[in-house]
This record gives structure tokens, sequence and C-alpha cells, in this order.
């Protein structure tokens, strides 16, 4: 909720940065939320859009038009959960009274490197924490050893194979929107970025060599095997911001109309950004909270290749390693906003 909420001025500069208000006289402004996860959060986004679109359409004498909003995550995600929720988002925006149009919501599983809609038939994407995600984990990585992501200890291959999986991805990614967007219409991505060119920097990779080294401590007690180890990578990638325009400007599809940047705690709970470290009380909480959100993404990924018996144990040690981090280094987010127009 936190990245949504520092995302939201972006977001909201960018539906009113639309000049070409005909987007809003069509009969149904269509909404996609790409990477969308099970979490409440996903419908407060699309609300939160059509407010938005309802306050240029007031601005601009025009009626508002109706909505539909497409929730998209790969195949395997908690659609049922979401769909829970929908008679109380129906119940809120039939409280908000008579701007509302009807509204409707409906799931698109699949991966968005992928087509996922018909032609020209989005105004509005929108995506947070989700495009750092990449298709798979690159190939050619059997030198990286016991290291799981991008390390300070990796050889020169394996950070260049995983920015040519990126760019291609990236690539892909835009090309697949770019069909799908009607033109003039827009696109908002929030992700994981890193500060500096340097892959090796600590909130680039930090996150990920303390799981690595908690898979590590787990191989000297027996508990899992080297060979796992060696054969797990993680698929994700976090892009500096030269790497994000170069793509953008590459592919040739959409124009960038803005890309921000803010940071935010590796602990969601924690607001405290004076602090250049934790004190060691602060460290427990915030190393707990931590190992929890990753939990939350990582642990199916973790399961399907050491298996459930070993998870428990893993982000014990894991908020251990993350805590007495904090005490010297609060590493946080890097985190990109990127609004672009399809020319």
């Amino acid at each position: 909720e936190t990245v949504i909420r520092k995302a939201l001025p972006v977001l909201k500069h960018t539906i009113n940065g639309i000049t070409n208000h005909d987007l809003f006289s069509c009969q149904c402004f269509k909404i996609a939320d790409l990477g969308c996860s099970s979490s409440k959060n996903t419908l407060l986004v699309a609300s939160n859009i059509m407010d938005m679109v309802i306050d240029v359409c007031k601005e601009n004498n025009r009626k508002p038009p109706q909505f539909q909003v497409c929730l998209n995550d790969l195949f395997g995600n908690d659609f049922n959960t979401l769909f829970k929720l929908l008679p109380n988002f129906y119940a809120k925006l039939k409280k908000k009274g008579g701007n509302f149009n009807p509204c409707f919501v409906s799931a698109v599983p699949g991966s968005f490197y992928c087509r996922l809609f018909p032609d020209h038939s989005l105004h509005i994407v929108h995506s947070s924490y989700s495009v750092h995600w990449l298709s798979q984990a690159p190939d050619g990585l059997e030198s990286n050893a016991l290291n799981i992501y991008m390390a300070k200890t990796s050889p020169p291959n394996v950070f260049q194979a995983y920015e040519k999986q990126f760019k291609t991805d990236f690539t892909k990614f835009l090309q697949m929107r770019s069909e799908e967007i009607v033109c003039g219409g827009r696109m908002v991505l929030t992700l994981v970025g890193r500060s500096v060119v340097d892959p090796t920097s600590d909130d680039s990779c930090r996150l990920w060599e303390l799981l690595a080294q908690s898979l590590y401590d787990m191989l000297k007690e027996g508990l899992v095997r080297e060979s796992d180890i060696k054969s797990f990578n993680v698929p994700i990638y976090y892009p500096c911001e030269d790497e994000v325009r170069n793509v953008i400007q590459n592919e040739g599809s959409f124009s960038l109309e803005s890309l921000s940047t803010f940071h935010v705690n590796w602990d969601p709970q924690d607001m405290d950004y004076n602090n250049l470290n934790d004190s060691y009380e602060a460290s427990q909480t915030h190393g707990e909270n931590t190992a929890k959100m990753v939990r939350a993404f990582a642990e199916p990924l973790l399961t399907s290749y050491f298996g459930e018996t070993i998870i428990d144990e893993l982000f014990k040690k894991y908020k251990k390693h993350v805590a007495k981090h904090l005490t010297n280094n609060k590493t946080r987010f890097f985190n990109l906003v990127i609004s672009l127009a399809k020319k």
C-alpha cells in the first residue's frame, strides 16, 4: 500500500495529462492491472483510476463512461480471493452516487509477456511491483556458484545474462502492450530498480545475498543439497534508469512522459526514513517483517525447488540475517515509476 500511495501522484498526473479527451468519450473505458496478485490493494488502484477519469470528465463537461477493469496475473494466482472482495467494492461504488456508471470486473490469467487483450482495446494499463519479474531465469548461470541472484561475487557473465534477459523481456512487454492499447492510451508502471549503474549495489542485490546466505547455512546443516542451490536463480532484475529509458526508446511504440523515483524501507511497516541504521530492538521487528514480505512473494518459487519442509527454517535464518544487516545499514528499495503514452 505504501508503494501504491507514493506512485499515486504520477498516476493522477498521467490521467490528467491526457489531452485527447475523446478517450473519455468511449462507451466503456477499459483499465488493465497487470500482475495484480490477490490483495485488496488491487481494487483500490482500480477505484482510484475511475475517480480520476470521472474528475476529468466533470472538468470537461463530459458524461463519464462505463468501466471495465481487467485483473491479470499468472494462472496460479488466487483470483477467488479477489472475487470475494467484489461485493464490498461494488457497494463502495454505489455509495458514491450518480457519478458512477456500471463497472465490470473480470480476470485475465496469463503471462504479460504474451498477448492478453484484443487489438487496441485498452485505455490505461497499470502495473505495480511486477515488471521487474523476468519471464525466466537467464540461461548460462552455471558459474554463479552458490549465489541465487546477481551478487558481489558473481562473475561478469552473470550480470550480462541478467541484463540481456531484462532487455528481451521488457521489449516484449512493450510490444505486446503496444498492440493492445489505443493510440494515446497510457501506461503507468512501478517497479523496483537500482539507484546506480553498478549491479552489485546493496539496493540491487543485498536482499537476495542474505537469502543465499540463509540457504548456505542450511546446506552446512545438511538440510538442502548443494546441487539444488547451484541450479536455483531468482528470475528478477532491478534495472537502473538508463536501462529502462534505452529499452523504451529502442522499442519505439511509447513516448516516455515521465520517470520518477522514490525509496521505501525493506519493512513495509517501517516509516522511519531519517536513520541510516536500526537499533537492535528495531532491527528485530524490521527483520521479521521483511522476512514475511519476501516470503509472501518468494515462497512458491522456493518451494518448487527445495520443497515445503525447509521453508519455515529458511525464513527463521533469513530473519536473523536481515536484522543483523539493518543494524549496520538500513538498505531501502529504490523504485521507478514510469509514465508512458502510446504513440
